[in-house]
């Protein structure tokens, strides 16, 4: 397999994935980074709308030959393959500490109407997250609870930053993913979708360990997960079925965004699989 060398952070290839950094230049593009062997593989893999989601990839001659599998199934998936010298990938790259190892792949958010058309049974609605790492790690939190789509409201962190890319660890690859969706709209959606509609909040009235007692969450159920520094709005709150915290039975002062919709989405997850009900997270 013959591939072209990149000797030269100057070359027009690099410079054309470098300005994937900046976000006006990924939405002219349409195009992101995908850093890393386990981002890149899943994007080898995934294709959008019949086509092959990476377009092209990079990687240093230590790279390429330890991640074999992936270069051959890029270059067959009809990606462009280029290697390259450890200061052209550091280039590209955002990380510290490249992997020796970046895709570049072609947008792959899905329209809310597909989703809600999908019959949703487990979805997570970000309002107003601005850190792309949380972004990613409720996206990656999602994927492994089972979700069937991850809806982020306009309003919330660019899906495809490169450090929500990161975070989501090949997840984003896993299931579909709105953006750009403003809050009303997706809760009057995923109501008229039969979604019970869930806010997740400290200060809520409901409480977790009550609604699983209840065997109030085995039904389709969407939750809202608001800002890590000021949680949601009260408008917001307001738009949901139900304003739900997780107990904190312990003395900390509160859970992180990420482990609260780790928690919250495990919840619903296990009480949705669960055949006689579910009365805690932690019972057998």
């Amino acid at each position: 397999m013959g591939t072209p060398e990149l000797i030269s952070p100057r070359s027009p290839r690099v410079a054309a994935a470098r300005r994937l950094a900046r976000r006006n230049f990924r939405g002219k593009e349409r195009r992101f980074i995908a850093e890393g062997p386990q981002a890149v593989r899943e994007a080898v893999a995934h294709r959008g709308d019949g086509e092959p989601t990476l377009t092209e990839l990079f990687a240093t001659p230590d790279a390429a030959e330890r991640y074999a599998e992936i270069v051959v199934a890029a270059h067959a998936a009809g990606a462009r393959v280029h290697t390259a010298d450890a200061e052209t990938l550091a280039d590209i790259s955002q990380t510290v500490t490249p992997q020796g190892i970046v895709g570049v792949c072609r947008f792959l958010d899905s329209p809310f109407e597909e989703i809600l058309a999908a019959r949703p049974k487990l979805v997570a609605v970000l309002a107003n997250v601005r850190d792309p790492g949380n972004a990613g790690t409720v996206l990656r939190c999602a994927d492994a609870a089972g979700a069937d789509a991850v809806v982020l409201t306009d309003a919330s962190v660019d899906l495809y930053n490169p450090k929500s890319v990161r975070a989501s660890v090949g997840s984003l690859f896993h299931l579909p993913v709105a953006v750009g969706v403003p809050v009303e709209r997706a809760v009057r959606g995923l109501s008229d979708a039969g979604v019970r509609v869930l806010a997740a909040d400290g200060a809520g009235e409901r409480d977790l360990d009550g609604e699983l007692d209840g065997g109030a969450m085995g039904g389709p159920t969407a939750w809202i997960f608001g800002n890590e520094a000021w949680g949601l709005p009260e408008e917001t709150r307001a738009l949901a079925d139900e304003v739900v915290r997780v107990p904190i039975h312990g003395r900390a002062e509160s859970l992180n965004l990420a482990t609260a919709a780790a928690v919250c989405l495990y919840a619903s997850a296990r009480a949705q699989r669960a055949s006689g009900g579910c009365r805690s997270v932690t019972s057998s």
